[in-house]
């Protein structure tokens, strides 16, 4: 459905745009049909920015986003709009996506003015009334609200019921229940299940492993930029084999035990300059040899299906 083929974003930076950040680094992967895929990895490793770059917020620097076997950079006017009616997006903080001064259903009435102009009133309210419905809403209780008078959770949930009024395929879901407290964020995971089951595909944004491996078929271990791993869920929570991988599995907390000293040390640098040649986890990769400083690994199949961008 969706494919990223060398992907790459490069930021300028400074007065006069003389420095570079590379937030993405030449990534490739693909999401498939009624497919949920997991993007993991820590706070300034390109998670966010890559969804941007799908929904067409930010221009890529280099590399292609294909739709459909479409490029989506070729789109404009018209087929953009159709884009729109097939890939959506919702973000972190759902609190942001509404003005407080009108009513939160006010972008149902955006969606029908710009995509539904000549649906008549009555068959409109059943469709809205629908899609609060299936994301678990009753619209009696949520509809002519303002923002403030909605809990965190519904809010999510409203901003889900505007993109299935647009019948799409895939939702890019961007760190969407980090906000919300714990009992919330297991009903909307099991929102993001059940839509998935009605054939939609989603990309799951998130820096938590653990909900990423309850929600996704596939998991994208990104760092600094680049792919580490990926694979099956099943397969790169359970073995591991890029070191980052390896570590992260090690730092998810315990009851039973105190975080290890060791890996709290390792997190602390992770503000280290991004290295334009060589491995990105070279500085901090306990396996490290020569070539991991000179040469970047290329990401390659070490089992069916399961990928690994590593020398070691």
């Amino acid at each position: 459905m969706l494919s990223l083929e060398h992907v790459t974003k490069i930021y300028r930076l400074g007065a006069f745009g003389l420095q570079k950040l590379i937030a993405v680094r030449d990534v490739t992967f693909e999401i498939g049909e009624r497919e949920i895929v997991s993007l993991i990895g820590e706070s300034g490793s390109g998670k966010s920015t890559i969804g941007k770059l799908i929904l067409r917020l930010i221009p890529l620097t280099s590399g292609r986003i294909c739709f459909e076997g479409t490029d989506v950079s070729t789109l404009n006017g018209r087929s953009l709009k159709e884009y729109y009616r097939k890939v959506q997006g919702v973000f972190q903080d759902p609190f942001a996506s509404f003005n407080p001064i009108f009513k939160a259903d006010r972008i149902f009435r955006m969606i029908r003015e710009e995509f539904y102009p000549g649906m008549n009133a009555r068959e409109w309210s059943e469709k809205v009334e629908g899609a609060l419905r299936a994301v678990g809403l009753n619209p009696p209780d949520v509809l002519n609200k303002f923002p403030h008078q909605l809990s965190g959770g519904q809010l999510q949930r409203f901003l889900v019921a505007r993109a299935l009024l647009l019948d799409i395929r895939l939702l890019i879901a961007d760190e969407i229940i980090s906000m919300l407290d714990a009992s919330t964020r297991v009903d909307v995971l099991n929102l993001l299940a059940d839509l998935k089951a009605r054939g939609l595909s989603i990309l799951f944004i998130t820096h938590d492993l653990s909900l990423g491996y309850y929600i996704s078929d596939r998991a994208v271990i990104l760092y600094r930029g680049r792919i580490a791993e990926m694979g099956p869920t099943d397969r790169v929570y359970n073995y591991p084999l890029h070191p980052y991988t390896e570590m992260l599995m090690e730092a998810v907390p315990r009851l039973d035990r105190k975080w290890d000293e060791e890996i709290r040390v390792e997190r602390e640098g992770e503000l280290a300059s991004m290295a334009v040649t060589g491995c990105v986890y070279a500085s901090r990769c306990p396996k490290a040899i020569d070539i991991c400083k000179e040469q970047e690994p290329e990401l390659k199949e070490a089992e069916a299906g399961h990928f690994v961008a590593c020398w070691a």
